[in-house]
């Protein structure tokens, strides 16, 4: 528990990052939905689910769902690392790695840049592995 107390900063500075980063996917989705289909299907209830004609909107929409597949390891990586602590530094290292990779993911997926984008995701799994090889 004493590393609760102190020297876990690092960590949770990453972790209010990574809930800016899901504020921004759902902002953008829901600003690219709404300029696509109008206020009214985005404040409503939704009953029926669409699929974005425009590309933006689609891609806004398969961008947030990417970043919420990865998201949840994130989240349980960082905290174990500030509750045990990351004698190593890799821990820190791959977080700040996952997080750069999934803030340069954004305008590529949304620009449509093939192969890069790729790249950038596959760069934000290889911090999660080093996350998790700290943890290990």
């Amino acid at each position: 528990m004493e590393n609760l107390a102190g020297g876990n900063g690092p960590f949770v500075f990453l972790l209010a990052l990574s809930v800016i980063l899901l504020l921004l996917h759902i902002c953008l989705q829901a600003m690219s939905a709404t300029r696509e289909v109008g206020l009214a299907w985005n404040a409503g209830a939704r009953d029926v689910r669409l699929d974005f004609k425009g590309v933006f909107a689609g891609r806004a929409q398969r961008a947030s769902d990417n970043f919420r597949e990865t998201y949840p390891a994130f989240v349980g990586l960082v905290l174990a690392l500030a509750i045990v602590g990351d004698a190593s530094g890799w821990g820190l290292t791959g977080g700040w790695i996952w997080t750069v990779a999934r803030l340069v993911y954004i305008p590529l997926y949304l620009a449509g840049v093939p192969y890069v984008r790729s790249i950038a995701w596959v760069v934000s799994l290889g911090g999660l592995v080093l996350m998790l090889v700290a943890l290990i």
